[in-house]
């Protein structure tokens, strides 16, 4: 049996400073901070998945479409770490869809402490700041996120 990429998306929410949303993970002893991210679920397109992802990973989705990627993004997860994943057996990694939003409302509407938790904080971040904040093996991904959403901090 062929393994392969599990579908999911990715949002970059945005302040009105152009800082990035970020939440340490709960699941990684180093606390890696990253931004939300999810499945897309088999009945779902990938713009019904991200709205669904946004309130289930920081309680709101208080929040206006910019724009998302042209390309799916790639990447293969470490063995140690898929084995540890529910879904771990199916897949080598992810293949993303990423979405650029602009927050609307106020910080205290995040909340981060959901049903089904993965972070135990959350902060805004300087996009500068951002790859070298993230697990190792998804740095590449971020700085192509950076990319294509590049001229939303012009």
């Amino acid at each position: 049996m062929t393994k392969e990429y599990r579908k999911c998306v990715g949002m970059m929410i945005l302040n009105p400073k152009k800082e990035i949303l970020v939440g340490k993970r709960l699941d990684h002893p180093s606390g890696f901070w990253q931004m939300p991210q999810g499945g897309i679920d088999n009945y779902e397109i990938p713009e019904e998945a991200v709205w669904r992802e946004m309130m289930e990973e920081i309680g709101t989705n208080n929040a206006s479409l910019i724009k998302s990627s042209k390309q799916w993004i790639n990447y293969e997860i470490p063995q140690e770490t898929l084995d540890t994943l529910p879904w771990g057996k199916k897949y080598i990694g992810q293949t993303q869809k990423w979405f650029a939003f602009k927050f609307l409302g106020k910080d205290s509407e995040i909340n981060v402490g959901t049903d089904n938790p993965e972070f135990s904080e959350w902060k805004w971040s300087n996009h500068n700041l951002l790859v070298e904040n993230i697990v190792p093996f998804k740095r590449k991904v971020y700085a192509k996120v950076l990319d294509e959403f590049f001229d939303i901090f012009k």
